[in-house]
């Protein structure tokens, strides 16, 4: 399917694997997937409960087809592993596929936020089987050099060694001689060397001696800036506090909103908080402990908005 195709293709909820394209073309599918329908909340539900119920095939179809674009979107953070971008949303896939089929709708939460653990699981699982094979070759001219100049550098090292002499690197003669001999340049030879030489990294440590946690590059895989669920937290926190904050206010009486924003959202040009629990009851002539009974209640009245607004 060209991607002239693709945009003209009809978008469907009821048949949406039309949209999938025929493999060897990632940026045909990446377009593809990008172009799938999103699910209300009431159709994710329905197929969920579809497919717990009656292990329906067709609806765990249409929630894996609707998400998609999130494995894409995650798998895009471990691009500088040396993996191939297919591979990580295959694996990526596999991940979402598990999700829907331990997804239970009446948890109160999105698919999209309980798949994300099971995607990056997937990808994580992935990397560490492959990790050897990352560092050491990534490329073909590099798996080539790995193996010819393993055989060259034993032959060599047979040639110099005695009973009083064994070389473990090669010699700035050598290098040269074997750069030539594969068409490479000595600098290409000499950081295959090193890599050679690396020892294996172990990216998911487990707990040391004293049962607490170690870190390890795992921790550092992905660029949070860009995780899905920091997006959206960072997106959710932004709106509670300017529209659902002005919408909690507003249910509060008069006394109880100003008592609330002198006590907690003003702030003076000196740095300085609004007025104190002292100086609020002189005006309105109470004591100092209704005001506080005040402001507690109207704490929990705002909870309750906001709690709703969410």
């Amino acid at each position: 399917m060209t991607e002239l195709a693709l945009r003209n293709h009809p978008v469907s909820v009821a048949n949406p694997w039309a949209l999938v394209p025929p493999l060897g073309n990632l940026d045909a599918y990446i377009s593809a997937v990008n172009r799938m329908p999103m699910l209300t909340l009431e159709q994710e539900q329905e197929f969920a409960r579809q497919w717990r119920d009656s292990q329906d095939v067709a609806s765990a179809g249409k929630l894996v087809l609707s998400h998609l674009r999130l494995v894409v979107s995650i798998s895009r953070q471990y691009l500088g592993y040396g993996l191939p971008h297919a591979d990580l949303i295959q694996e990526g896939n596999v991940g979402l596929m598990k999700a829907v089929k331990r997804f239970d709708p009446e948890q109160g939460v999105r698919l999209v936020s309980y798949a994300i653990h099971w995607i990056k699981a997937e990808i994580h699982e992935y990397i560490l089987k492959n990790w050897r094979m990352v560092k050491v070759a990534t490329t073909k001219a590099q798996r080539k050099l790995f193996f010819n100049l393993r055989s060259m550098k034993q032959g060599m090292q047979a040639e110099v060694s005695d009973a009083h002499t064994h070389r473990q690197s090669l010699s700035p003669e050598q290098v040269d001689q074997v750069a030539d001999g594969l068409q490479v340049k000595p600098e290409e030879v000499l950081e295959m060397e090193a890599r050679m030489a690396g020892g294996d990294v172990v990216l998911d440590p487990s707990p040391g001696d004293d049962g607490e946690d170690t870190f390890g590059p795992i921790a550092y895989l992905s660029d949070v800036r860009h995780e899905p669920t920091a997006v959206m937290e960072a997106h959710q926190r932004d709106v509670l506090s300017s529209e659902g904050l002005a919408l909690a206010l507003n249910n509060l009486d008069a006394r109880s909103r100003r008592i609330v924003e002198e006590r907690w959202l003003k702030v003076n040009d000196d740095g300085s908080g609004g007025m104190t629990l002292h100086e609020l009851a002189a005006e309105y002539g109470v004591s100092a402990e209704r005001i506080r009974q005040i402001e507690v209640a109207a704490m929990k009245k705002m909870k309750v908005s906001l709690a709703q607004f969410a």
